[in-house]
């Protein structure tokens, strides 16, 4: 292994200590005592996302209780914005100055969602009798500066993974904060077997039903549609020259995990239309929950629908085939300009499709685990597309290393 190899694994594994710590120093002005009897009849939930992303912070109420979750927020409504904003998309193709603008207008972001998520904790923890000995406006004043320095540490810490350590930070952070309560949800799912709660072949399909997620995912997030371009031979002092090839590659899913995140934000949105339109205890209202048939089919065509727009805004066939033209580079079989722009919106349109089913499927699956064979802990379609993609970011940093270190190539 080399020195900078070793260095970088050493600067993560510092910062993920740090978060670690952070998920432990609670909130000033808790009674940290009443807390701790409360847990047990107060869901994690009260911050919205449950203790999933951040990784125990909730459960002990720590500083970090917010997690990076407001950042991810403003990030992707940050580029939301942006398919229909000319002014920041030109920042986006404006190199590295206008990268700099941008991440600077989602900070800001961040810091207005954290700050408001975090009056909303402060008010709610006034509500628990007993566990905000001294509440007022100084309480709510310190706890929403508090989580919203966390959450901006959160983000510092990542950045410093991102640029001095090994993989994606915002990733790894992710990952970290959902694996830290798998061993004991699965020593759970143990004692419940040995105490005949439930059976060991529900334990048995849900581990064969992970594992099939987890190829699905391996699989399209390193699948790549490849396209052969074909450089004209150019002819030196009379000499011609070699004519020259190369590949130029598409990934099946482009867009991410940003359909999925939308498609959860429009079923709240129409489920609190049906609230403030029919009725709270609407039958409907109660179909558009976690689980019900409504929900998955809503949500998958939801995402295949976002997952083809996102594309279609992300990739510009016309742009694509002027800058290959540009480049003196043309698909091979196929004539420049129109002809090459019309191929490209085909190859694009049916990968998109490709993309967008993969996506929908790693989300309900889990969803159907869970439901209809009782799982008894939840692992969703983001908890394995965050783990397994952090994981992979790792390790195709770490074998660049070690190839670097033998003195060839990264692949």
């Amino acid at each position: 292994m080399s020195s900078e190899l070793a260095r970088r694994i050493a600067m993560t594994l510092g910062v993920l200590l740090v978060f670690r710590i952070g998920a432990y120093i609670p909130l000033p002005g808790t009674d940290i005592g009443t807390w701790s009897r409360l847990s047990g009849l107060h869901s994690p939930s009260l911050f919205g996302f449950g203790d999933l992303p951040s990784g125990s912070a909730a459960q002990h109420f720590a500083i970090f209780a917010l997690g990076i979750l407001p950042y991810i927020t403003a990030a992707i409504l940050i580029q939301a914005v942006s398919i229909g904003s000319r002014r920041l998309r030109a920042l986006s193709e404006a190199g590295d100055r206008g990268r700099e603008k941008i991440a600077a207008y989602t900070i800001y972001l961040t810091i207005v969602l954290a700050a408001f998520q975090a009056y909303g904790v402060a008010e709610g923890l006034e509500g628990l009798r007993g566990l905000v000995p001294e509440p007022g406006a100084l309480f709510r004043l310190t706890t929403v500066l508090t989580l919203t320095a966390g959450t901006l540490l959160l983000v510092w810490l990542s950045n410093q993974i991102t640029l001095r350590g090994i993989g994606n930070g915002l990733a790894l952070i992710l990952a970290v904060g959902l694996l830290i309560d798998l061993p004991a949800n699965v020593a759970g799912a143990i004692e419940r077997v040995r105490m005949g709660y439930m059976s060991a072949n529900l334990v048995g399909i849900g581990a064969v039903m992970a594992m099939l997620v987890i190829a699905l995912i391996v699989v399209f997030e390193g699948a790549r549609r490849v396209i052969a371009l074909d450089f004209p031979q150019q002819t030196l002092g009379g000499t011609a020259l070699e004519s020259r090839s190369a590949n130029f590659m598409l990934k099946v899913n482009n867009a991410g995990m940003i359909p999925t995140v939308f498609s959860g934000w429009l079923i709240v949105i129409f489920a609190f239309g049906v609230i403030f339109g029919i009725s709270a205890d609407s039958p409907l209202l109660r179909e558009l929950g976690h689980g019900h048939p409504l929900f998955m089919i809503l949500f998958s065509v939801l995402v295949v629908l976002l997952t083809l727009f996102y594309t279609a805004s992300l990739i510009d066939p016309d742009k694509v085939s002027a800058q290959l033209k540009a480049f003196g580079a043309a698909v091979r079989g196929v004539a420049p300009g129109e002809a090459t722009a019309d191929y490209i919106d085909n190859v694009v349109s049916r990968i998109a499709v490709l993309g967008a089913v993969y996506l929908a499927l790693v989300f309900v699956l889990p969803e159907i685990l869970i439901v209809y064979f009782g799982l008894p802990f939840f692992l969703g379609g983001a908890s394995f597309l965050i783990v397994v993609c952090a994981v992979l970011d790792i390790g195709s940093q770490f074998k660049q290393g070690m190839q670097l270190k033998a003195g060839g190539y990264p692949s």
